[in-house]
């Protein structure tokens, strides 16, 4: 029952609003709980911008095209998703013209990285705490 109830919690957090950035301090020692749910970059933790930060941590830069061909979307989903992350100033993005045809180039920023680390962080926790049960 307790572990059903955990469960929900952390089902209930996740769905919840709260700041995109919470520290995960102590996560590792945390069993899989509501904090540890919460402390979830809730940000980077949708599919698609874990994807699009992902493939910007193993890249310098990627075009649009390059973005939209590795994530399999269309240029409305990719632009709504990257434009979340620009806004929380996880990617930057670079805009110019290559002849008249407009090119856009992403880029992590520090920011992001960091974001991305502690998320992975914080994600490796959850399942070695997982694992140890």
């Amino acid at each position: 029952m307790a572990r059903q109830n955990a469960a929900k919690r952390a089902r209930d957090a996740s769905v919840s609003p709260g700041p995109a950035l919470q520290s995960v301090k102590g996560a590792a020692d945390a069993p899989a709980s509501e904090e540890g749910a919460l402390a979830l970059d809730r940000l980077i933790h949708e599919r698609m911008r874990l994807g699009i930060v992902s493939a910007l941590a193993v890249n310098d830069t990627l075009s649009f095209n390059d973005l939209k061909r590795l994530m399999g979307t269309t240029d409305g989903n990719l632009s709504v998703h990257a434009r979340k992350l620009e806004d929380a100033a996880y990617v930057s993005c670079t805009k110019s013209f290559e002849g008249r045809v407009p090119r856009t180039e992403y880029r992590l920023t520090p920011t992001g990285r960091r974001a991305l680390e502690r998320y992975l962080d914080h994600m490796e926790a959850l399942i070695r705490a997982t694992r140890e049960r």
